[in-house]
């Protein structure tokens, strides 16, 4: 505070400035400088994250006049939280042509780009190897001061910047700086994130299940789970600019190419990713001192490539990393033997190595392993020796979809905490004494075996789930009191909830029955988020779906429940945000059990209503003989499909932004002019009977126009009008599919700037685009 305060100080009135080091004398003199005047204030690169040290500082500032303003940068949102700013401005990447000139005004001193192309050449491609930082394009232009033969530049293009010494590169300093500040647990958690390769998009839980497994989270860490802690990590990683949220996939996070070398600078030589075959002397030094190893997938990994795995003894992180969703990718058998028999591994990834069947039962000699990773295999059944493995955190079983048993006993695994399995279609049952899993907090699927031992009741004792649970073959429940036992309404943490009956033909009224006593069963806990219910072949919903304490409950949806005549009683949920049903061939009408017994307004904060491949479905009737309700006031999307027998108006709603309508015959708009009035974004238009479409459709960016057969022409536009009607000038995307009498394009096509992308199928009787071209930004 005193050393900031001091130069403050000088900047204002140097020859007030004392040697004294008196903080109290030094800030009256800094307020008396100050008093009655406007000033701003910059303070540049602020790490400090006391409360009371910015207290103390800002102390002289409120001398100042009203409309005085104090700038501050930093690389760390906490900063900005402690000094309460008023406002924040993130600053995003440079673009890399504007790289390029910050490169070639410290280089040539150039403000244009008038210099020889093949200088140009290798200048653009140092310019992106910038990656949008200002920083690096100042640093490698400054080593090309005054420089203008194409080798100096083509040096700096192929060097690494790590490889510079410091006192000619500003950026390792001002990075090092941002690892300096790090508090100790979070240091080690950075170094880890080395193992990713460049531009490698990563998820939150993804990152915080390998620093769980590496022991780096303290378990119960001042009454917090573990896990609980890494996403704090994440998010102070995040807050301090060493993560970046991916561009491409929101949910995932990226490092700068320069973080990732800082991480690789940080983690030392117990750290190696593997760009390429290691061979020779590092060979012998890697398995002296490493302990977290990862590699980029190849098509084929063998003992070319993997072989000295064998002779690093402490390795603890066998990470293997795919780019690629689909795999495709080989591992050799003699790989997968040696690393079964390196006994400290404590993270062992197989993810996307299709030719993995089954696993060597050699396995189960790994004792400290946390983190077993077999996703995207093609992994059959898990060996009993896993059972062994008494300190397993985590199993990742995600798209394996071949795999048909997990261990006949998982008991064992006391400590297990995540079971991933989502997208295991060919999963038979859960084992028998699954319910011994009392840690487990993440459950993707749990699939209800034909034997008791693997039936719901080993749901009542897994208190802990959280997430999503999604409950399969509920048709192999032989006892109402399973479900019952279940305690679904006890699982507290859980958010998502869904419920699955297999596709089959149920014919037996005893057996619909049942279905209908089972799903009064598994009642959800109220704090539940989302509930889906697919393949009931119950009569009739329980009363409990449409209870109005489920505060929480924000999506639902019905998929598949053939035998029930009527909808579920769900208007009066408060917070129901997302409704969607689908497949329900049983009703014909639609009435006021939709909306709940009560004279509340139903549907109170619905956004999004979808109603699909509902055949028998006539009538809607809540406000009125085939009229739409007119009172879902914040209703924004509208969807309306493969529904042939419905007669509806659709009503003006104030809110709608996206309407949706296909194969639905009968449904009609209470006004041409609905798409203004509602000031629609996205539209799916099926007029069958109209030649032209309306034009007062200004509003739309997403337009699609299927299965109209009188649809002649997009417009109405006369061959000798100069003055062309405009189709909606922010139309993006525009898709035209099966209208069989569309013969042309129209010239007022060219207006739209904004379209991006256009569909065209089906459309039999077109001959002729605009004579000029297509629009300028047309994309595909």
């Amino acid at each position: 505070v005193f050393r900031v305060s001091k130069s403050i100080l000088n900047s204002i009135a140097s020859d007030q400035c004392t040697d004294r080091d008196d903080l109290n004398l030094l800030q009256e003199k800094l307020k008396k400088q100050l008093s009655g005047k406007k000033f701003l204030l910059v303070l540049d690169d602020v790490w400090n994250e006391n409360y009371n040290s910015w207290r103390a500082l800002s102390c002289p500032f409120g001398a100042g006049a009203s409309g005085s303003k104090i700038v501050v940068t930093h690389r760390n949102q906490g900063v900005a939280e402690t000094m309460r700013a008023v406002s924040t401005k993130t600053l995003k990447e440079l673009s890399d042509d504007d790289c390029l000139r910050v490169l070639i005004q410290h280089s040539l001193g150039a403000r244009d780009f008038n210099i020889p192309q093949s200088l140009k050449e290798v200048a653009e491609k140092i310019a992106k190897k910038c990656k949008g930082l200002p920083l690096a394009a100042k640093t490698l232009g400054g080593l090309l001061s005054g420089k203008d033969d194409l080798n100096d530049w083509e040096f700096v293009l192929n060097t690494n910047i790590w490889d510079l010494r410091e006192d000619k590169c500003d950026i390792i300093p001002a990075l090092r700086v941002s690892y300096h500040f790090l508090p100790p647990q979070l240091k080690r958690c950075f170094a880890y994130c080395s193992l990713f390769p460049k531009d490698y998009a990563f998820e939150e839980e993804e990152i915080v299940l390998l620093w769980a497994a590496e022991g780096f989270l303290d378990q119960e860490y001042n009454g917090r789970k573990m896990e609980d802690l890494g996403r704090e990590f994440v998010r102070e990683l995040h807050s301090r600019s060493l993560f970046q949220q991916s561009s491409e996939d929101a949910p995932r996070f990226v490092m700068h190419d320069l973080i990732n070398d800082l991480a690789g600078w940080a983690a030392g030589e117990q750290y190696f990713r593997m760009e390429d075959t290691l061979v020779g002397e590092n060979r012998q030094k890697f398995s002296q001192s490493l302990r977290h190893f990862s590699y980029i997938c190849g098509q084929y990994d063998g003992d070319t490539r993997l072989e000295f795995i064998c002779d690093v003894q402490h390795l603890r992180t066998f990470l293997p990393v795919n780019l690629s969703d689909y795999g495709g990718n080989y591992l050799a058998w003699s790989v997968l033997q040696m690393l079964s028999n390196l006994p400290r591994l404590r993270v062992f990834s197989l993810c996307g190595y299709r030719n993995i069947f089954n696993l060597p039962n050699e396995i189960g000699n790994l004792k400290h392993l946390r983190c077993l990773n077999l996703s995207r295999t093609s992994i059959q059944i898990l060996p009993e020796s896993i059972n062994s493995l008494y300190n397993l955190h985590t199993i990742l079983l995600e798209d394996c979809r071949q795999l048909k048993k997990l261990c006949n006993d998982m008991g064992n695994l006391k400590k297990l905490r995540h079971l991933k399995n989502s997208k295991v279609p060919s999963l038979e049952e859960m084992p028998k004494g699954f319910g011994k899993l009392t840690c487990l907090l993440t459950l993707g699927r749990f699939v209800v075996g034909k034997d008791s031992g693997s039936g719901l009741r080993e749901l009542k004792s897994l208190a802990h789930l959280q997430g999503t649970l999604r409950i399969s073959k509920l048709e192999n429940v032989k006892d109402v009191g399973d479900a019952c036992e279940a305690q679904l309404n006890n699982k507290v943490y859980l958010q998502a909830i869904c419920l699955k009956w297999s596709a089959r033909d149920v014919r037996n009224l005893d057996q619909c029955e049942f279905e209908t006593q089972v799903l009064s069963m598994l009642k959800p806990h109220r704090d539940v988020q989302e509930l889906t219910i697919t393949g009931y072949s119950g009569t009739k919903f329980p009363i409990w779906l449409g209870d109005s304490s489920f505060s929480k409950l924000a999506g639902l949806e019905f998929e598949g429940c053939g035998k029930c005549t009527s909808l579920p009683s769900v208007g009066q949920l408060p917070f129901l945000k997302k409704l969607r049903i689908r497949g329900m061939d049983g009703v014909k009408s639609v009435g006021s059990e939709f909306y709940g017994n009560s004279r509340s307004v139903p549907f109170s904060s619905l956004e999004d209503l979808s109603f699909s491949i509902m055949t028998e479905w006539e009538e809607w009737i809540p406000c009125g003989a085939g009229t739409l309700p007119k009172r879902l006031l914040l209703l924004e999307t509208l969807n309306i499909t493969s529904c042939d027998q419905l007669l509806v108006t659709i009503q003006c709603l104030p809110a709608l932004s996206e309407l949706r309508i296909d194969g639905c015959k009968r449904v009609v708009f209470s006004s041409p002019h609905l798409v203004h009035a509602v000031n629609v974004r996205e539209q799916a238009y099926f007029w069958r009977s109209e030649t032209r479409l309306p034009q007062d459709i200004r509003s739309l960016n997403r337009l699609q126009i299927s299965r109209c057969p009188q649809l002649l022409s997009l417009v109405t536009e006369e061959e000798h009008d100069q003055q062309q009607p405009e189709l909606p000038c922010r139309l993006q995307f525009l898709e035209l599919s099966k209208c069989e009498g569309l013969t042309r394009l129209p010239q007022a096509l060219l207006t739209l700037s904004s379209l991006t992308e256009m569909r065209i199928s089906g459309c039999a009787s077109l001959v002729s685009f605009p004579q000029a071209a297509l629009p300028s930004q047309l994309r595909s």
